[in-house]
């Protein structure tokens, strides 16, 4: 089988379930596992590189209004590879290439191979997203055992916490503008053993203000910005802790959030490690390279 991933997510999923091998092509984000960086790359970013989290707002917003694409599918690349299996989405413009325009390529190209599209909004479907794949690539025992172990952590954390406290906990996908969280990310939040504040489980990330986050009252804020690692996203909690957005008093926390919050795949189970750290520190190990605190309770 030769598989296409349109989709750092689905990625790393096949590449768990073993289906690492079939993958011939995959987009500029894909990342994980290190193999996947030796494949042909046939989708990639219109954006240009060195925008700031603002600018990159705006040229979202104005391509999105004028009906421009984010991404771009290199039809050739698509052509040459032949595959038999295309992992796409239709969740969200600004994440990746979506299945239109995959199936508008295909049809153009001539290409037969069958389209899987994965469009999780909760943690369960992110979970179920494993078994959606093992059975598009033959991995059916493969991807039950993943979804079991990936089960079995998650209510590991949920024994660790059970009865303590749950602090409120306002995670922000974007910090200029701000942004709430949304999709599956309130979910982490909730199986970390917090409560998810600003965010709605299974709805999307929307804009909000300053004023909105510090009306929330949390007890923690923690900075998870979508397409940032762990220093990027530290750097974003300083700066807007340097002007003075962040409530006083509340604890500052900044996450590697391509790695482990706003890819629903197998890595959402430590991105849950990691909050449950966060949220209950004397209970949870913290898993390594994945938060940091920027300032703690005690700063005013």
């Amino acid at each position: 089988m030769r598989i296409v991933s349109l989709l750092p997510s689905a990625t790393e999923i096949l590449f768990a379930l073993g289906a690492g091998p079939d993958v011939v092509g995959v987009t500029f984000e894909c990342d994980f596992p290190s193999e996947a960086r030796t494949r042909t790359i046939v989708s990639n970013t219109t954006l240009p590189a060195g925008l700031s989290p603002a600018q990159i707002d705006a040229q979202v917003r104005a391509r999105l209004a004028a009906g421009e694409d984010l991404y771009t599918l290199d039809a050739d690349a698509l052509r040459t590879l032949d595959p038999d299996l295309v992992v796409t989405q239709d969740l969200c413009a600004v994440c990746a290439v979506d299945v239109t325009e995959v199936d508008r390529a295909l049809d153009y190209l001539g290409c037969r191979g069958r389209v899987v599209t994965l469009d999780p909004m909760s943690l369960s479907e992110v979970l179920e997203s494993v078994t959606v794949l093992g059975h598009a690539t033959g991995h059916v025992a493969r991807g039950d055992a993943l979804v079991e172990s990936l089960r079995a952590r998650l209510e590991s954390i949920a024994a660790k916490v059970r009865g303590l406290d749950r602090p409120r906990v306002a995670l922000l996908e974007w910090t200029d503008p701000p942004f709430s969280s949304g999709h599956w990310v309130p979910d982490m939040v909730q199986a970390s053993g917090a409560e998810s504040v600003l965010g709605q489980r299974a709805a999307r990330s929307v804009q909000i203000t300053w004023h909105d986050v510090e009306a929330a009252c949390p007890d923690i804020i923690v900075v998870a910005p979508c397409g940032y690692r762990l220093e990027g996203a530290r750097r974003l909690a300083e700066e807007i802790l340097e002007k003075g957005l962040v409530p006083a008093g509340v604890p500052l926390w900044a996450v590697d959030a391509d790695a482990a919050f706003v890819r629903p795949g197998p890595r959402v189970v430590d991105g849950i490690e990691a909050l449950a750290h966060i949220a209950h520190p004397a209970v949870i190990e913290p898993p390594a390279g994945l938060a940091v605190m920027v300032r703690d309770a005690s700063v005013r």
